[in-house]
């Protein structure tokens, strides 16, 4: 910082310092408590972290900083709380700002639904599937809950056992597609497990995911085809199924 700002810094500072304890004075004359100025915090609010309102009080949290250790590390901040109620400046700063919530209440944010055929979060994503997800998955294709388990999910147990492994892809690339998405070009994927994807996949949300294929158009009827079938319950050319095995 340049001398001259620092200097300012300064002077502004004191003039905080010198404020406070008038405010302190004030308070302990108007309400006898006695109160000790070497307890005064005149640390300025520079950065703030977070703002919490609620129908009374207003908390902010701010100057936020992390003691790093060897193994751990010290999150540490301060917080300002004001019952503002009381103080008609206040609430009417805060009705400007629920106002201005009011204006914006059906703001949509960008990307608030994929574009049908898009599937960019089905490359590269990995979608963890849980003993229910397999299940649903086995009963969809009609097949034995192992042969799923082994032929569409690599395997990868979570410490508390409610995952057992994520959904393969096509081959071994990260960047490759899953092994039950469906179309042949851009424009034109879809999954072909829809109604039985995992709840990792159903709780994937595109609000703002970077990943969007935004060139893709929203406005058109997006033509969904056949469903995934395993390959050894496809039919063969005679009409008959026939299995890989």
């Amino acid at each position: 910082m340049p001398a001259d700002g620092f200097l300012i810094r300064q002077v502004e500072l004191y003039v905080m310092q010198t404020i406070d304890l008038i405010n302190l004075r004030k308070f302990s004359r108007d309400t006898g408590q006695p109160t000790h100025p070497e307890l005064l915090d005149t640390t300025p609010m520079e950065h703030v972290n977070e703002i919490e309102i609620t129908e009374e009080h207003i908390t902010i949290t701010y100057n936020e900083r992390i003691n790093r250790s060897y193994n751990a590390n010290e999150i540490v901040h301060r917080e300002w709380a004001y019952k503002y109620n009381d103080d008609p400046e206040f609430v009417r700063a805060i009705g400007k700002v629920i106002d201005l919530a009011r204006k914006h209440l059906k703001d949509l944010p960008e990307n608030v639904a994929c574009p049908p055929g898009c599937a960019e979060c089905c490359s590269g994503y990995e979608p963890f599937v849980s003993r229910a997800d397999v299940a649903r998955i086995a009963e969809h294709l009609g097949m034995p809950y192992d042969e799923v388990l082994k032929e569409y999910v690599v395997p990868r147990t979570s410490a508390d056992s409610f995952y057992v492994g994520y959904l393969r892809k096509v081959d071994d690339d990260i960047a490759s597609r899953c092994v039950f998405l469906k179309g042949s070009r851009s424009g034109k994927y879809y999954c072909g497990i829809y109604p039985a994807r995992p709840g990792d996949c159903k709780d994937f949300t595109p609000i703002g995911c970077e990943d969007v294929d935004t060139s893709l158009p929203r406005n058109v009827r997006h033509e969904i085809g056949s469903p995934f079938v395993p390959k050894h319950r496809k039919r063969a050319h005679n009409g008959k199924r026939h299995s890989r095995r």
